[in-house]
């Protein structure tokens, strides 16, 4: 069976994530989307409705498992047996970014592969990052995310 994990910070998930993740169901039997804690980060939104968005998003997709982690991605691939790591690219910056974490992640376990996908040229300029930025400064981020994403910060 090919299970491949999909980590990601998902604050909040957007529709380039869920570009990739919907490729990626064309070659995996199982994704498990994996919402991990970026030490480099600070999250918007608690874990509880990142999961909750994500679930909603894909409630009839069983092949897409999502759940939350701490620590190395790599070693949560075997507590999961996932045989793949799923990476979105968007542009050379994110291949350069993500190529140096695939060979980290090579070299501490050989058995687990990275695959890339591309972006969509429609997502491409999506990041979670530059969502969040629109949603706390009020803006029309309804655009960039999946239906199930409903936020209210007040």
């Amino acid at each position: 069976m090919k299970i491949a994990l999909f980590p990601g910070s998902f604050d909040p998930i957007t529709k380039g994530h869920f570009d990739i993740i919907t490729k990626g169901l064309r070659i995996f039997d199982k994704i498990v989307v994996a919402i991990g804690h970026n030490t480099n980060k600070k999250s918007l939104f608690s874990v509880e409705e990142r999961k909750k968005w994500i679930e909603d998003l894909f409630i009839n997709e069983p092949r897409v498992e999502i759940v939350a982690y701490t620590g190395l991605t790599i070693e949560f691939c075997k507590k999961v047996n996932a045989n793949f790591i799923l990476r979105g690219l968007r542009t050379s910056v994110d291949f350069d970014y993500e190529q140096s974490i695939a060979y980290a992640n090579k070299e501490l376990v050989s058995t687990i592969e990275t695959v890339f996908l591309l972006s969509s040229p429609a997502y491409f300029n999506i990041s979670s990052t530059i969502v969040r930025d629109i949603i706390v400064n009020g803006g029309e981020y309804q655009k960039f995310v999946p239906d199930t994403v409903v936020i209210n910060l007040e």
